[in-house]
């Protein structure tokens, strides 16, 4: 009777694994995507994942934050404050700045004191125009003070000093008599803003003195042994890291520089559209073919920080330095008739699914990935908000950011995905991506995109023992991949309601469609 009934019981488990097969199958077949959400969150998606960059680069900087005294706009002292509201509202957590290539040219004494006497700069890295560092050290702690957000310096270590940076963390940090603190209350600062973030150089392998990892790792010892903490003001001390798949960089890197000397490594990599530098391709005219292309670069970044967290696995196997990917985002070349140097260009729902799909990828790697910065916040590369004078529009990648903020500092709820493939040109790309995590309140949130062009994607969602009494969703699409927010129309792409899901049982089943990018909401 045993026998009979184990090879019964082991009948039922092949039919059982053959109808599921079958079904799998079948699911995929029909442009099905099958995801399992796991309820063991172990690490948390760091809000400094949806930092932002901000550097002395075209109009970002001065025409964009900073703006002339007579501009029609509300402001205080000059900060335009149109765009300090519209950032508080997707809560950025921390800012980036100088740079970028203009850190390693920037000398901070430059920039305070009575801005009339401040001597002017040629910014020889972006446009060799002039600046007259009206906006320095105060007006961006002032900039990062309305906003509410953290700021993130990367200091001069290209064409700097190790005294200069030094003594630049003594007057933003120190609390007592010294000299940089009594300058520092002579310009009108009697408190210590107490910064933390703090980038030892930027891009040292390039424009921040084309210097090899093992002279820059034994630099930034150096630089980092005089980067002092002072009381109630402990540095969080980035490394300035790899570019793109320079592994060996990472890797010297991280066995040269004591871990009780970084908080965090850098990576930079932009999504070129054609691959290529030299004709990077345009931001609003673009065929299916370029679009593939540019998606598979904009996920080559999963491989990119899977690698290079393996090998801070090597030397960090508790995960104690964070792998920060300080800049990031689509770069095209710039709109036509603009400053080649100042980097403007318009932005799509590509660069949206883009910018989803990177998102998508950090929370993923939260384990690893604890901050990063899209680049840049106003009217470059892949900027939140473009202003025209009195102007300013929010751009499709600005409202993923605005869906996205639920997963700051929420914890990471892993995920089983099985996706369609989404095929061009003989190529294949994942069609969906995913990540989900449940907030403070036991409210989970599964942000879902879909990148084909042409194709709805049913998705069925085993939620296992996740709690979904209440389900709401917002999605973000729009008629074509090419649409953008201009100033004559600024509300071609934004956030609409969902109600594309049914809930069946402990299962969801979801109707994404073509080209899109939905947030659902799980009470």
């Amino acid at each position: 009777m045993n026998v009979q009934r184990n090879l019964s019981l082991s009948a039922n488990i092949v039919k059982l694994f053959c109808i599921t097969v079958l079904l799998t199958s079948t699911v995929m077949a029909q442009d099905t995507a099958v995801i399992s959400l796991q309820n063991n969150a172990k690490w948390t998606i760091s809000k400094h994942i949806y930092g932002h960059f901000s550097e002395h680069l075209g109009r970002c900087i001065y025409d964009g934050f900073w703006v002339d005294p007579s501009l029609p706009v509300n402001k205080k002292d000059r900060i335009r404050l149109d765009v300090v509201e519209a950032l508080k509202k997707i809560k950025v957590p921390n800012l980036r700045w100088p740079g970028g290539c203009f850190a390693d040219e920037y000398h901070w004494r430059d920039g305070i004191g009575p801005r009339d006497q401040r001597p002017k700069m040629v910014n020889t890295n972006w446009g060799g125009v002039t600046e007259d560092n009206s906006f320095g050290t105060h007006e961006f702690l002032e900039l990062c003070s309305l906003i509410g957000c953290e700021p993130f310096i990367a200091g001069n270590v290209g064409s700097g000093t190790v005294e200069e940076m030094s003594k630049w963390i003594e007057y933003l940090n120190f609390d007592g008599e010294s000299p940089m603190s009594k300058i520092r209350k002579e310009n009108g600062r009697e408190k210590p803003w107490k910064v933390s973030f703090w980038g030892v150089g930027n891009e040292t392998w390039g424009c921040g003195g084309n210097m090899t990892p093992e002279f820059y790792a034994d630099q930034y010892k150096r630089f980092a042994s005089f980067a002092k903490n002072y009381p109630g003001a402990p540095l969080k001390k980035v490394v300035s890291g790899a570019s793109d798949a320079d592994y060996n960089w990472t890797e010297v890197c991280m066995k040269k520089i004591p871990l009780h000397m970084m908080w965090g490594t850098g990576l930079h990599y932009y999504t070129l559209p054609s691959g290529q530098w030299s004709k990077k391709g345009s931001a609003t005219s673009f065929d299916e073919p370029e679009y593939f292309a540019t998606m598979k670069n904009a996920l080559f970044m999963d491989e990119l920080v899977t690698r290079h967290s393996a090998i801070m696995d090597k030397y960090d196997p508790e995960k104690r330095v964070a792998l920060v990917v300080d800049e990031w985002g689509i770069w095209t070349d710039v709109e036509p008739g603009t400053n080649p140097g100042f980097l403007y260009q318009q932005n799509s729902l590509r660069d949206a699914l883009v910018a989803a799909s990177t998102l998508n990828i950090f929370n993923n790697h939260s384990e690893r990935v604890r901050m990063a910065n899209l680049a840049q916040t106003v009217n470059v590369l892949q900027a939140l908000i473009l202003t025209e004078k009195e102007k300013m529009l929010l751009t499709p990648t600005y409202h993923v950011f605005d869906l996205f903020k639920v997963h700051q500092d929420a914890k990471y709820l892993p995920v089983n995905l099985k996706s369609p493939e989404y095929i061009s040109g003989g190529k294949k790309n994942p069609s969906v991506n995913v990540s989900a995590s449940i907030d403070s309140f036991g409210v989970t949130h599964i942000s879902l995109v879909n990148i084909h062009p042409t194709k709805q994607i049913t998705t069925v969602v085993y939620l296992n023992d996740i709690v979904a009494k209440n389900i709401s969703g917002q999605i973000l699409t729009a008629s074509q991949l090419t649409s953008i927010n201009t100033f004559e129309k600024p509300n071609n792409v934004v956030i609409s309601n969902f109600s594309g899901f049914k809930k069946n049982g402990s299962n969801l089943t979801v109707t994404l469609p073509a080209k899109s990018i939905v947030v659902l909401e799980l009470k």
